[in-house]
């Protein structure tokens, strides 16, 4: 028994995967195929995917906006746990590590269903807010640099529909933001970001230790 959450040690963490993961195979091969990018360490863990997948179905979310992308992963879960009509805006900035998204989409049949804009996330939300989608959408993820984070933020609550869901990774970033004296630009921008949401009103707020850190921030009915 405990009255706090567990650490994971690695004879843990793979009980954790051996009795709860459930990997469709497209995501299973976009994940081994990620596996040896040099950057991997930016795709988010399997078992995180599947809990968003389920964030996603709870919510009945049709409309979803992900705020970086890098090879995919996480797009392709979300749309997978949509229905057919559902639809996902993907922004990012790199062509060549979307190029390895838009091929696993395109063999799992849902890349007409994703529309990737490249091109910087915040005038892309912008020109959205402009054309009048604001609470159009049910479900978001932001996913990208540290230093945006609020801009996003700020972007997506607008955007998101009252007891909508945004989604934040890396809100723990590896422990660092407890860490005071850790000046670090990104954690830095993560530690003012999860003093701003604690703070904001116009959400319900969970921050799990789920990953690097995972925050859930739903908009409240009538903020």
């Amino acid at each position: 028994m405990s009255n706090r959450t567990l650490s994971l040690d690695d004879r843990l963490y793979e009980y954790l995967l051996a009795h709860s993961l459930r990997e469709p195979p497209s995501l299973a091969k976009l994940r081994a195929e990620t596996a040896s990018h040099p950057k991997v360490n930016m795709q988010i863990a399997p078992e995180q995917g599947q809990f968003m997948q389920m964030l996603v179905r709870l919510t009945g979310a049709r409309r979803a906006i992900e705020v970086g992308v890098f090879t995919g992963y996480s797009s392709l879960a979300v749309v997978l746990a949509m229905p057919r009509d559902g639809r996902l805006l993907a922004c990012d900035i790199s062509e060549e590590y979307t190029s390895i998204a838009r091929r696993h989409w395109r063999a799992a049949g849902v890349d007409d269903r994703i529309e990737l804009v490249i091109a910087p996330a915040r005038a892309t939300l912008d020109a959205r807010l402009a054309a009048g989608e604001a609470g159009q959408y049910d479900f978001a993820f932001i996913d990208a640099d540290k230093s945006g984070y609020l801009a996003y933020y700020e972007r997506l609550i607008q955007l998101i529909r009252p007891g909508g869901l945004i989604v934040v990774d890396n809100t723990l970033w590896s422990g660092d933001v407890a860490d005071p004296s850790n000046r670090d630009p990104d954690t830095v921008a993560l530690r003012e970001f999860n003093d701003v949401l604690l703070a904001d009103k116009r959400i319900e707020l969970s921050l799990l230790p789920l990953g690097d850190g995972l925050t859930l921030a739903r908009r409240r009915e009538g903020a």
